[in-house]
C-alpha cells in the first residue's frame, strides 16, 4: 500500500518550516522571517500512531501576487494540493484571519480534498483561544491550536490528520497490475516514451519543458499482461528560476514512487547524468523500489565503439549507491530498444518480490563466512549466527549476529554481494537489518 501524501501549505510566514521540522523531527526547511524563505520544497517521512506518511512543505501561496518567486511558489503549492492525499492548512493566530487566508481556503474547497485547518503559534491555550475560534469564518471545520515552536497540540493535530487515511490505497491493494512510475527532470522524453509505447499522442509532449501538468496513469496491455504507467509530470521553465524545477519535480516524484512497483528514471542522452538525476534516483532506492535507468535520445549521440562504455562508467560511478539499476539506452523518437522495456520490467518485478528459503541463504552465508573472515574488535569477532529473508517488495533480510557493533557496513556490503552472484536480484535493492543475539 503508498503512503499517504500529506501538504503543508498556507501564506508565506504562517510558520510552515517550524511545523514541516517538528514534524519531521530536524531542522530540513530554512526557516526566517522574511515572507518566502522556504525556497525549497521538501519532504519527509513521519510516523504517527500506527501511520506512516509522507510530509510536504510548500512554499507560501501568496494568492494574488505578481512577484515571480510568490507566483511560483503558488504554483508549486498548487501541485502539492493536486498531489496530496490529505492537506493541512496553517495560518497565524498572532497575525489573525486575514483576506488571504479566504483567498486560500477558496482554493482548497475548490481542490475537494479533505483539509485540516491548523491555527499556529498559539504558545498558551487560554490567551489565545478565543482568537482561534475567529478561524470558524473560513468554513472548513474545527481549527486546530497548536505551536509549531513549542511543539503543543501537534498530537491533536495529527490525530485529525490520519482520520482522513483510512481505507487510503484499499483499491490500489486489490490492483494486482504492475505500476511503472517513469521519473526524471523535465523534457527529458518521459511522456514520448509512453506514447511510444502506446502508439497514440495520449500525453501532450512539446519542447517547453512542463506541459504535462499533473501525473497522468496510463495502461498498457502487452502479452496478456496490463501495465500502470505513472508519468511524473514536467514543469514550466520559469525566466531564471532553475531551482524551482527542481523543487516541483521533486513532489510529483515522490508520490509516484510511492505509488508504483519499478520505477524507470528518465535521462537525456544529450545532457548526461546530472545531479538533480542523482536526487530524483535517490527517492526511489530510498523507498526499496525496483529501478530501471533508460537513457534517451541515444539517436542524437555521435557515437564510436567506446561512447556506451564511457555513458555506462559515468552513470554507474554518479549512482553507486545503486550497482543493482538495470540500464537500458533507447530513443523515443525512433522507438529504438524501447521493447526491450517490457522484459526488463517483468524481471526486476519478479526479483522485486523473490524470497529465498533460510536454507539456502545460509549456505551462501556461510561459504562467503568461510571467505573472508567477519571483523573483529579489541579481541572480539563478529559472530553471524544466521540469516533469514523477513519480506519481499524489496526482498529484506535479518542478520542474527554476537554485536551489532562489530557488523561493519562493508561487511554487509560483502555479504550482499555474495547474495547477488548467487540470486542476481538484479533491478531490486536489497534491505538487510542486524539483530543482535546473545550467546547461550
Amino acid at each position: 500500500m503508498s503512503k499517504p501524501v500529506v501538504a503543508i501549505v498556507g501564506r508565506p510566514n504562517v510558520g510552515k518550516s517550524t511545523l514541516f521540522n517538528a514534524l519531521a523531527g530536524d531542522r530540513i526547511s530554512i526557516v526566517q522571517d522574511t515572507p518566502g524563505v522556504t525556497r525549497d520544497r521538501i519532504y519527509a517521512d513521519v510516523s504517527w500512531l500506527k501511520y506512516n506518511f509522507t510530509i510536504v512543505d510548500t512554499g507560501g501561496i501568496e494568492p494574488e501576487s505578481k512577484d515571480i518567486i510568490l507566483k511560483s511558489m503558488r504554483e508549486q503549492a498548487e501541485i502539492a494540493i493536486s498531489t496530496a492525499d490529505v492537506i493541512m492548512f496553517l495560518t497565524d493566530v498572532r497575525q489573525g484571519l486575514v483576506d488571504a487566508d479566504g483567498k486560500v481556503a477558496d482554493m482548497l474547497r475548490r481542490s475537494g480534498k479533505p483539509v485540516v485547518l491548523v491555527v499556529n503559534k498559539v504558545d498558551s491555550f487560554e490567551k489565545f483561544m478565543p482568537d482561534v475560534y475567529e478561524f470558524y469564518n473560513l468554513g472548513l471545520g474545527d481549527p486546530m491550536p497548536v505551536s509549531a515552536a513549542s511543539q503543543l497540540g501537534i498530537g491533536d493535530m495529527l490525530d485529525e490528520v490520519v482520520k482522513y487515511f483510512k481505507g487510503n490505497g484499499e483499491n490500489e491493494d486489490e490492483d494486482e497490475r504492475p505500476r511503472i512510475a517513469i521519473i526524471g527532470k523535465p523534457n527529458v522524453g518521459k511522456s514520448s516514451i509512453i506514447n511510444k509505447l502506446i502508439g497514440e499522442e495520449r500525453v501532450i509532449v512539446s519542447d517547453i519543458a512542463g506541459t504535462t501538468r499533473d501525473a497522468i496513469d496510463t495502461s498498457i496491455k502487452r502479452n496478456g499482461t496490463e501495465y500502470v504507467f505513472i508519468d511524473t509530470a514536467g514543469l514550466r521553465r520559469k525566466n531564471k528560476i532553475k531551482e524551482e524545477i527542481e523543487r516541483y519535480s521533486i513532489i510529483r516524484t515522490v508520490s509516484a514512487v510511492e505509488r508504483c512497483n519499478v520505477a524507470v528514471l528518465v535521462i537525456d542522452a544529450e545532457e548526461g547524468i546530472t545531479e538533480q538525476d542523482t536526487k530524483i534516483a535517490g527517492i526511489a532506492h530510498e523507498r526499496g523500489k525496483g529501478m530501471i535507468i533508460v537513457v534517451n535520445k541515444w539517436d542524437a549521440i555521435e557515437k564510436d565503439d567506446k561512447t556506451i562504455y564511457k555513458f555506462t562508467e559515468e552513470i554507474r560511478q554518479k549512482l553507486s549507491y545503486m550497482p543493482y539499476a538495470e540500464l537500458l539506452f533507447v530513443s523515443a523518437k525512433t522507438g529504438q530498444r524501447l521493447n526491450k522495456l517490457f522484459e526488463i520490467i517483468d524481471m526486476v518485478i519478479e526479483n522485486h518480490s523473490l524470497r529465498i528459503s533460510t536454507g539456502v541463504v545460509n549456505e551462501i552465508v556461510t561459504e562467503a563466512v568461510a571467505l573472508n573472515q567477519p571483523p573483529s574488535d579489541k579481541g572480539k569477532r563478529l559472530r553471524i549466527y544466521y540469516v533469514t529473508q523477513v519480506s519481499v517488495k524489496p526482498p529484506t533480510f535479518v542478520i542474527f549476529v554476537n554485536d551489532k557493533e562489530l557488523m561493519h557496513f562493508s561487511y554487509t556490503r560483502y555479504l550482499e554481494n555474495k547474495i547477488r552472484e548467487a540470486f542476481g536480484f538484479r533491478g531490486t535493492p536489497l534491505k538487510f537489518i542486524v539483530r543482535e543475539r546473545k550467546e547461550k
